[in-house]
């Protein structure tokens, strides 16, 4: 009896990788047995990465509202501190948002949490 290789599903798998892989450099594009590890690692680098992408936009809020709470007197903790204190409950993205686009209510928010600290250590 013949030996059976199932062709059109081991085709379909291989094209399945190299597409994947397109735009690599060198053999990782063109040849299956390199492009099917480097397809390997690329997604554990996705996986690793999306994950790794949110702690980096946090970081990235927290430099901007720092910037912005520094611009009127306060340091980044004591304003957040300011906050919990007035049962102001916004997050980070919303913070650093009208930090950069919307001054004046920023600036309303920092006068409450000033507010708010100065009541806590009265």
């Amino acid at each position: 009896m013949p030996r059976a290789t199932n062709s059109p599903a081991s085709r379909k798998r291989r094209k399945r990788v190299l597409r994947r892989a397109k735009g690599f450099r060198g053999f990782r594009s063109k040849l299956y047995k390199y492009a099917k590890d480097a397809v390997r690692k690329a997604r554990q680098y996705e996986y690793r990465d999306r994950k790794k992408r949110k702690g980096q936009f946090r970081r990235l809020w927290i430099q901007r509202i720092s910037a912005a709470t520094r611009a009127q007197d306060i340091t980044y903790s004591r304003f957040i501190e300011g906050l919990k204190a007035a049962n102001i409950e916004v997050d980070r993205k919303i913070l650093a948002d009208l930090a950069v686009h919307d001054i004046d209510a920023f600036n309303g928010i920092v006068d409450q949490s000033k507010a708010a600290l100065a009541a806590k250590a009265a």
